[in-house]
């Protein structure tokens, strides 16, 4: 949620109002996708280890793998649409890479995920932000959001 938060502040006080409002759309549209994922598949969690908290979703996929990806995933390849530098666009796309891994590592080390469940989860969020990415592209060439040229004020 902060991450989302301070994607969309920092792209509002950029006055990317119309990249602002698409990414308000995209996050709680990789939520919906996993819920129904999970309701689709109902797997059970694994039970290797005492889990400290009763979980009542299913396992299948990984629903923080799979929104770690979806939000910083995709805030990444919509904040790189935005963003001229390339220095910096390898930097956003690689915190991201290594936050959305991290939060995967986390799910099996816990014991609450199987491995599968969270390829499953970063594949899913992975294929959400690409998706997301080429529907920013498509709109940016139609004039519909803003483009990487009008940051720098060339258009």
């Amino acid at each position: 949620m902060l991450v989302s938060l301070g994607a969309l502040g920092y792209l509002l006080l950029a006055r990317r109002y119309r990249a602002a409002l698409f990414a308000s759309v995209v996050v709680p549209g990789g939520i919906l996708l996993s819920s129904l994922m999970k309701v689709g598949f109902d797997r059970p969690r694994p039970d290797l280890v005492p889990h400290d908290s009763l979980v009542y979703t299913a396992s299948f996929p990984s629903g923080h793998a799979m929104m770690s990806a979806v939000t910083y995933l995709t805030f990444a390849a919509l904040l790189t649409r935005v963003q001229p530098e390339l220095r910096l666009k390898a930097y956003i796309l690689a915190l991201a890479i290594l936050l959305t891994l991290l939060v995967g590592i986390s799910r099996v080390y816990l014991g609450v995920h199987w491995p599968t469940d969270v390829l499953a989860g970063w594949t899913a969020g992975a294929a959400w932000a690409a998706l997301c990415w080429l529907a920013m592209r498509w709109m940016q060439l139609r004039g519909q959001v803003e483009t990487e040229e009008s940051w720098s004020g060339t258009e």
